[in-house]
């Protein structure tokens, strides 16, 4: 511990000339987190129902991206859809390919919450709404989605903070948000531990945002 040069752990004058430039990348790092979380959860939603149809044309796909989204790694995903399919003539964007890719393994992640809160409801809830003559898709929507969506909050939550710190993998292929820009200063000033702390703090602080939000939704859907 004697042979750690303490003073070099934090510059804060360099933190507070870096911050504006790094904090240029947030707008990255939002549209990869929150656009991974909504496209996520649109495609999320119908693998759920695929996950649990009673056709196997449905059900067995849905269960096999399901489980090579879950045991794939992020970044192998990212390194596959930017620098893999360019040798099979498709190309995309470092944002595009860093959007497709959080989009399509946080699916399959919320797929499985949704399936759990859906089955979570009572199945009386749809017996009594197949008596009101509701079809299925009215039963759904109208009954037992709102009640599922208060299960769901919590756990969608958690997966939206983890896409806002893996976001940070998208600057591996070289997508400029904080992470990258953080990188960028850390190499030019050789002072890569005041960086990388600043940028943890903001990341921190996106996630503290999302946490209230998160309190603010599960109260408006708890009952009273």
């Amino acid at each position: 511990m004697s042979g750690i040069e303490w003073q070099h752990i934090f510059d804060l004058q360099l933190a507070i000339e870096s911050f504006p430039y790094i904090l240029q990348g947030i707008g990255y790092t939002i549209l990869i987190s929150f656009g991974g979380m909504l496209f996520g959860l649109i495609l999320g939603f119908f693998l759920a129902l695929g996950r649990t149809s009673k056709l196997v044309l449905f059900r067995w796909p849905t269960r096999i991206f399901i489980s090579y989204m879950r045991g794939t790694p992020m970044l192998v995903f990212l390194f596959l859809l930017y620098f893999g399919l360019p040798n099979i003539g498709i190309q995309f964007s470092a944002v595009t390919a860093a959007l497709i890719g959080f989009s399509l393994h946080s699916s399959a992640y919320m797929a499985e919450i949704i399936r759990s809160s859906l089955n979570s409801i009572d199945k009386g809830q749809w017996e009594a709404a197949t008596a009101l003559g509701m079809s299925y898709w009215q039963s759904l929507f109208f009954v037992i989605l709102p009640q599922a969506t208060r299960i769901a909050i919590p756990p969608l939550s958690n997966v939206l903070l983890d896409l806002i710190k893996a976001s940070s993998l998208a600057a591996m292929i070289t997508v400029p948000d904080l992470f990258q820009r953080a990188k960028i200063v850390g190499g030019r000033e050789f002072d890569y531990m005041t960086v990388y702390i600043l940028v943890g703090l903001i990341y921190w602080g996106i996630c503290l945002l999302v946490e209230v939000w998160q309190n603010h939704l599960e109260k408006r859907t708890t009952y009273n």
